[in-house]
């Protein structure tokens, strides 16, 4: 009998590493194009909420203290032109991860560039991705080879892959608790998704047909989707076959909701953490990584342990405490100097919690700007994607994300007082603002600012199946009232 053959085998952690990165340079440049079309409208100079007015307030306020607070590059320019041009370059640096050529120095600067749209962008990007892109994009740093040009050699440190795995089970696990802990009557009910598809941000027609699947039907997913998300996040920590099942069920449910609604890089995002738990082994042959002179991948790998031990501890010390406190509603007395660090590593927005959807909204408020030459024939602005046009079909934007169109869902859940940035909106309307005006489908008023705008809200509901297929139109809609009062550009008593 012979021996068994010996020589150099896959190394699954250096496999995981290079096809993680590469999806993450997918996801880098989704979140950096999607921003470089709209960022001058969102924070622009004439954008609804410029950066310039955030960054003097910071500086009259907090003084030497808010670099720290404020953490970004646009301290030093803080034009459109800087903020296109941060987009564009992390648009352009994400191709490098992307096709294969990341090094640590690459991931560090998309972090820190993303980090700065984050800082300055304040409502329109607080998104629970955006978040988890930063803390993802931190992690990148340790885990991809050292180098500038040429890659260092060097294994795959295993406690960074422990990190992501952490990672993804507070997301996972997380995201299911907080439904349960909320209280919501729709999730402690296995109701929540009888409303879901028609009452979510942006959905897709598939989300349309899926709102009129049969109520026995809906509440079996609900209970599905509560297993995934509070069963299989344990077999993270499991051997190979189990954690075959944890990818299974995430990878389902990253699928379903990318087809009924629009999350931006979110599913993509959570698809890639999946690849922490994969085996070589479970894929196809001819897909499968070929034998590999690198060292196997060690607890450190080519980082030092001075520099990787403490930071490592500092990362699980301060999510520990988030997860325990935001997610699982545990009020355990952490020392002070554990909560300093929490609070102090707060402004990197890096490490973070994670729970999706902890109440369910159960009707769909909706958001109609309109405007007026003579406060009596009024025109209606059409979003690119939120509802607006009955007739319109729900449609695909995601992985990129119309941030405009996400904040008017949540300014329909309050009031118009309780959005200032809404009504910031409204008077870059008045002005005919081109950056604003671009982020809309259309100007009603072809280029000539209205002399008055106003909000009313309707109350929509996606149509009967048998109406749809009559009329066609994807919506009903019921008008409920005005939202914000009507406000002019000249002097004087609005209509």
């Amino acid at each position: 009998m012979g021996e068994p053959a010996t020589g150099p085998r896959p190394d699954p952690h250096e496999w995981m590493r290079d096809a993680f990165l590469r999806l993450l340079g997918v996801v880098y440049f989704a979140a950096f194009a999607s921003l470089a079309v709209q960022v001058t409208g969102l924070v622009g100079s004439h954008g609804i909420l410029p950066l310039h007015e955030l960054l003097l307030l910071a500086r009259e306020r907090l003084g030497p203290s808010r670099y720290w607070v404020f953490p970004t590059v646009f301290w030093l320019d803080d034009s459109d032109a800087a903020l296109v041009g941060v987009c564009v370059a992390g648009a352009a640096l994400s191709l490098l991860p992307l096709i294969g050529r990341a090094r640590s120095v690459v991931m560090l600067v998309l972090w820190a560039l993303y980090l700065s749209l984050a800082a300055a962008g304040e409502d329109f990007l607080s998104f629970q991705w955006d978040a988890l892109l930063l803390e993802a994009g931190l992690l990148a740093v340790l885990l991809a080879p050292r180098g500038i040009v040429r890659r260092a050699p060097g294994p795959a440190p295993l406690l960074v892959v422990w990190l992501y795995r952490w990672l993804l089970f507070r997301l996972m696990l997380g995201s299911g608790v907080v439904k349960l802990r909320s209280g919501d009557a729709t999730w402690r009910g296995l109701t929540a998704l009888q409303f879901h598809y028609e009452t979510q941000p942006l959905p897709t027609w598939i989300g349309y047909y899926a709102h009129h699947l049969p109520a026995w039907f809906q509440t079996t997913s609900t209970v599905v989707m509560f297993a995934i998300e509070l069963v299989l996040p344990w077999l993270i920590w499991l051997p190979s076959r189990w954690r075959r099942v944890a990818v299974a069920g995430f990878l389902f449910l990253q699928l379903l909701i990318a087809l009924t609604g629009n999350y931006a890089f979110f599913n993509l995002l959570s698809v890639a953490l999946c690849l922490f738990l994969v085996e070589p082994g479970w894929l196809p042959a001819r897909w499968r990584p070929s034998a590999s002179a690198e060292p196997p991948a060690t607890l450190f790998g080519p980082w030092p342990r001075a520099l990787l031990a403490p930071l490592a501890a500092v990362i699980v010390t301060v999510s520990t405490l988030q997860f325990s406190e935001a997610a699982l509603g545990l009020g355990l007395p952490w020392p002070a100097p554990v909560v300093w660090l929490a609070r102090a590593a707060s402004p990197l927005r890096s490490v973070n919690s994670y729970g999706l959807f902890a109440v369910m909204t159960t009707r769909r408020p909706e958001i109609v700007v309109e405007g007026s030459d003579d406060g009596e024939t009024w025109r209606a602005y059409e979003f690119r994607y939120k509802p607006g046009d009955p007739a319109r079909r729900p449609g695909f934007v995601a992985p990129h994300q119309p941030r405009l169109d996400w904040q008017m869902w949540f300014a329909a859940l309050a009031d118009c007082d309780q959005s200032p940035w809404l009504q910031r909106l409204l008077g870059r309307l008045l002005e005919g603002s081109p950056a604003v005006l671009g982020l809309l489908a259309s100007d009603p008023f072809a280029g000539h600012p209205p002399r008055y705008v106003r909000a009313l809200v309707y109350d929509y509901h996606f149509t009967a199946l048998a109406t749809h297929r009559r009329t066609g139109a994807w919506w009903d809609r019921r008008l409920e009232g005005e939202f914000c009062p009507a406000v002019s550009r000249t002097p004087g008593p609005g209509p």
